[in-house]
């Protein structure tokens, strides 16, 4: 083990466990992950989670569980748009399949033998009839039996129980008024749970492989519009991703801020997607009422109204309406239903594979609320995108914001040397470097 490394991410993660401590995850996985070789260290992750404050929700599928079931019993599996149809007969060999998988997570959910990660943890597990459901009946001629949907979310229980520092466990088994019980899909089931609860995140462990640009690059981040387009244009895609996309949109649209789709093949695929900058996985984030951008022409009048009153306080250096115009696609912008509130300036030095991030400003309603963060995380990524290993600063009124965020006090003589040529000894500035 690599002491130096392991101190530096354990150091790097503090503002991650602050950030997820008492958020509320919906976590979904599938009767495959069940099955697999990593289970133990999911199971091992979920407990470090708990053991952090994250309030825990567990959606379990049992696909895999119930086709060897029926294929046992001599059953006919039969699917219609990726529904299983559930008869009667049916059904008694769901219940076994669903049971059977239920009783070996809260098992393992229950382990704390000494010299195990689970040693201590004594996890508390909840589950029970939390999920109202209603069969899906008969659709384009199909009687899909006992196959059915989520109605309604006991997510007043499921609170409580989370109140109470307890893991809920969710199968994929609802149950009517009058009493019966109905095969649900896990993935309703979870983006359910999430919409109900205002859950914090959903991630959903896939067996999808990942998503990639057409570059061949792993895709990191989608918005919802980008998940749409990405369903529509690529009807080809697997069904299982074409399937998740469709759970995450349904989500964000529904107000889940964040959507992770994560590879189960991944040993620690939630701890690295959850506590490192970069993550592992997909993220679909719910930006559309705020969110940033490149800028355009057009919002250099919004520009203006933030950046001059900071040039009249000396915080920024002045810049004109022609140089802004002509400097334009080096800016970025934070939108907020249709308003400029915050901009960023990017400058690389290709040479150097170094950057300046200039011109950072927020508007006075929006400080302190965590959106020049934003606004720098997507100034970063772009940076990143570009090749660029590091940022540097130029400031004489926010040192400290720069060094909560990473950067490093440096010199002028660190600085490209272009960049040294002009600067302002008048001014002086303070140098500030991040390494991407």
């Amino acid at each position: 083990m690599n002491l130096e490394r392991f101190v530096h991410w354990f150091r790097q993660a503090g503002p991650y466990i602050n950030a997820h401590r008492n958020r509320t995850f919906v976590v979904l996985f599938g009767g495959e992950t069940v099955e697999a070789e990593h289970f133990s260290s999911l199971i091992h992750d979920l407990a470090l989670l708990d053991s952090l404050g994250v309030r825990l929700v567990l959606a379990h599928g049992a696909r895999p569980q119930v086709e060897a079931r029926l294929r046992e019993a001599g059953r006919e599996l039969r699917y219609v748009n990726d529904l299983r149809l559930t008869e009667a007969e049916d059904l008694r060999y769901v219940k076994q399949a669903v049971g059977r998988v239920r009783i070996r997570i809260e098992a393992r959910l229950s382990m704390g033998l000494a010299n195990s990660p689970m040693h201590g943890a004594r996890l508390r597990v909840a589950s029970g009839n939390l999920i109202t459901a209603r069969p899906l009946g008969v659709r384009e001629g199909v009687d899909y039996g006992f196959t059915g949907e989520v109605r309604r979310i006991d997510d007043r229980a499921i609170r409580s129980w989370l109140d109470q520092d307890a893991i809920v466990l969710l199968s994929p088994l609802g149950y009517s008024p009058t009493g019966e019980i109905f095969n649900l899909s896990a993935e309703d089931v979870a983006a359910a749970a999430a919409i109900a609860l205002r859950a914090d995140k959903l991630l959903v462990l896939t067996e999808s492989p990942p998503l990639r640009d057409p570059a061949g690059q792993p895709v990191r981040e989608l918005s919802p519009s980008d998940a749409a387009r990405l369903l529509a244009e690529h009807p080809t895609l697997p069904e299982e991703t074409a399937r998740h996309l469709r759970l995450a949109l349904r989500a964000c649209q529904a107000g889940v801020r964040r959507v992770h789709l994560l590879s189960r093949q991944m040993d620690g695929a939630l701890l690295l997607e959850l506590f490192t900058r970069d993550g592992v996985g997909v993220l679909i984030t719910a930006d559309i009422y705020e969110g940033s951008r490149p800028a355009a022409i057009d919002d250099i009048g919004g520009m203006l109204a933030l950046i001059q009153p900071l040039e009249e306080e000396g915080a920024l250096v002045r810049r004109s309406r022609e140089r802004l115009e002509m400097e334009i696609e080096r800016f970025s912008v934070l939108e907020r239903d249709g308003a400029i509130i915050g901009c960023a300036a990017l400058y690389p030095f290709a040479e150097e594979r170094l950057a300046e991030l200039a011109c950072v400003a927020i508007h006075p309603d929006y400080r302190n609320r965590g959106r020049a963060d934003t606004l720098l995380r997507f100034i970063e990524r772009q940076a990143r995108a570009q090749g660029l290993l590091r940022l540097f600063v130029l400031t004489t009124r926010a040192e400290h914001w720069f060094r909560e965020r990473g950067f490093e006090p440096a010199e002028v003589a660190d600085l490209p040397v272009r960049k040294q040529a002009l600067y302002n000894w008048r001014r002086r500035s303070k140098v500030f470097i991040k390494t991407l």
